[in-house]
């Protein structure tokens, strides 16, 4: 069967996806930035509340990775003008190295081609293991940001570019 992608519509999707925020940003990131940031993160960017506000007032679309019939990951989308931007690519560590991130930018490819955008772009944390898969996608670090996201908290990431 492989990989379904499906677009979250319903409210029950939403809070899927919130689950799986939690399950991997726990599991993933705890080692990177430490619990307290990972806690913060989640409640601020990744909660079923925020996800929701940023699907209402921030032009999000958010999708659901299913992997013979289990949810296995999700990702969320905006159009920031003549790009798309890629807030959100997180996939369990258990589906990990079945290239669901490829099928995804696939995707995302192919809905640039049709909204006429040049190019896909992200952050990724400098010291995220993703940032190797991304340039495995073809994606190219143009920039580098340290961001204060408040609570004492900073992002400290790369932005990564794919030309469509």
């Amino acid at each position: 069967m492989g990989l379904y992608i499906e677009e979250v519509l319903s409210d029950e999707q939403l809070k899927t996806a919130a689950a799986l925020a939690k399950e991997i940003w726990h599991e993933h990131f705890t080692p990177i930035i430490g619990r307290e940031q990972v806690l913060y993160m989640l409640d601020k960017f990744q909660s079923y509340d925020a996800m929701k506000r940023q699907r209402a007032s921030e032009g999000y679309t958010y999708y659901l990775f299913k992997w013979d019939g289990e949810y296995v990951g999700y990702s969320g989308i905006a159009v920031h003008g003549d790009r798309l931007f890629l807030s959100k690519l997180y996939v369990k560590k258990e589906a990990r190295g079945r290239k669901i991130s490829r099928m995804a930018v696939d995707k995302y490819k192919d809905i640039c081609k049709e909204k006429q955008l040049r190019a896909i772009y992200l952050t990724v944390n400098k010291y995220n293991f993703a940032k190797d898969v991304y340039t495995a996608l073809g994606f190219k670090t143009i920039d580098s940001v340290k961001t204060d996201i408040g609570g004492g908290f900073y992002m400290d990431d790369y932005i990564m570019e794919l030309e469509v």
